[in-house]
């Protein structure tokens, strides 16, 4: 009988010890898995609160001007207690999936030390086999935390790895061509043909836009807000893929060549003008880093804003701020006009180049770009109309698409759309009539 009830108990106590790893396992496994979501719950919540947290101190003026302080700071802390409660979710799971595996080793230990003691007073172990089956289940103890340890610290690695991982696989919309070359030297002639384009689907912004850029000559496009003015300047750069049409410079199609060789060959003015937080000097040159101090002072010369420059207590060494908040919108516009000019490049785009300049030293600005692009294919974005009437050709959009083409005096000859733009601009800016009187004097300049 004796050894009989030897094999139950060892069959008993090998049963006890396998459900208890099995159940430990199956609650480690779970709790982490239940640990993993709510992780990434709380990450997700607090990213989107530091996205507005650094959103809001971007665009400190917009919330001083309108008051939204409060309004900000709510949203903030909404995100916040979000994350909080995600947070005290994660470690609420944690803790209770904790408390499960110690239950389980504990049932476990106390159900192999009733078994064996039960077996010690049949008779049919002694006190030593009682003794080194408590020291059998102690020692599986360890490794079944060692287990859960590792599984839970590789898990919660993993769902931070997994979100840099998908940062890393996202990928641009805009693709190289595997057999993609160099933009081939040229004087910088541009063609649309038939250019068809949509930020979304369901509206249509440019239909089956036609246009030549001669090399060496100056092209304007002018329209109503909405119109697709600045889109033409994006897809030239190639940051959107046509729906329709082909784009080409010096006969060479964009999605053919290199994006670096695209991109060097033109320099652009923005509408809205961004700094980076460093020196004047940096910002200028941020095209073209190679250039001397010499050849940068130059461009600020042309872009008249060097003598506000010598001005300033460090000079070209002066930081602008982030997103040049300590400069003006025109020193900032001027600071984007010298490093255009810096870059020397094949192709020029003025996208409402001198909007936030006074009369002035717009024009001053004019006469220094007329001579610095003369030769350089050039093309002008526009809503005031005194800035492109030296233009070789000027485009009038309408609803995506050209309305009218021609030189300044031929459209208002025409008594078309340009024609009604450029009286309404006169009605509206009486000062604009002295660049009328130039025009006709052919003493102006383009912008």
């Amino acid at each position: 009988m004796m050894p009989q009830a030897t094999n139950t108990t060892t069959g008993i106590s090998q049963f006890i010890v396998a459900l208890t790893t099995a159940l430990y396992i199956v609650s480690f496994v779970i709790g982490v898995e239940r640990q993993r979501a709510a992780l990434r719950e709380t990450t997700s919540a607090y990213t989107e609160a530091f996205a507005k947290a650094a959103d809001s101190y971007l665009n400190y003026e917009t919330i001083k001007y309108f008051g939204g302080e409060r309004h900000v700071r709510s949203l903030f802390d909404r995100s916040l207690t979000v994350g909080e409660a995600k947070g005290t979710l994660f470690y609420n799971i944690r803790s209770v999936t904790g408390l499960i595996q110690a239950l389980c080793l504990t049932f476990g230990l106390g159900a192999i030390v009733v078994a064996a003691a039960r077996a010690v007073a049949g008779g049919s172990m002694t006190l030593g086999d009682f003794v080194l089956v408590n020291a059998y289940m102690l020692q599986l103890i360890r490794p079944l935390g060692n287990l859960s340890f590792a599984y839970r610290e590789t898990k919660m690695g993993l769902t931070y790895v997994e979100q840099m991982l998908v940062l890393l696989d996202e990928r641009s919309e805009i693709v190289e061509a595997p057999a993609a070359y160099a933009l081939p030297a040229g004087p910088g002639e541009i063609v649309f043909a038939d250019v068809s384009f949509a930020y979304d689907e369901r509206r249509p912004v440019l239909d089956r836009v036609s246009f030549r850029v001669p090399p060496g000559r100056t092209l304007a496009v002018v329209g109503a807000s909405g119109a697709g003015k600045s889109t033409l300047s994006r897809l030239l750069f190639r940051f959107y893929d046509l729906a329709g049409g082909q784009i080409a410079i010096d006969g060479a199609a964009l999605p053919d060549v290199t994006l670096t060789s695209l991109r060097a060959a033109i320099a652009v003015v923005p509408q809205d003008t961004a700094l980076f937080n460093d020196t004047l000097a940096y910002n200028i040159a941020i095209g073209a880093p190679q250039r001397s101090r010499a050849e940068i002072e130059d461009a600020a010369r042309l872009a008249e804003i060097h003598n506000f420059i010598a001005t300033l207590p460090d000079g070209y060494d002066t930081v602008v701020g982030e997103r040049g908040l300590k400069l003006s919108g025109g020193e900032k516009q001027r600071v984007a006009i010298a490093r255009a000019v810096l870059k020397q490049p094949r192709i020029f785009i003025f996208d409402e180049a001198t909007s936030a300049l006074d009369s002035h030293t717009e024009r001053a600005i004019q006469r220094n770009l007329e001579a610095v692009s003369r030769g350089t294919t050039t093309l002008i974005i526009a809503h005031r109309l005194s800035t492109v009437v030296h233009a070789d050709e000027i485009l009038v959009l309408d609803g995506g698409r050209v309305a009218e083409r021609g030189r300044h005096e031929a459209l208002l000859a025409e008594g078309g759309l340009y024609a009604a733009m450029w009286r309404r601009q006169q009605r509206g800016h009486p000062a604009d009539e002295d660049v009328q009187g130039d025009v006709e004097g052919k003493d102006a300049s383009y912008a």
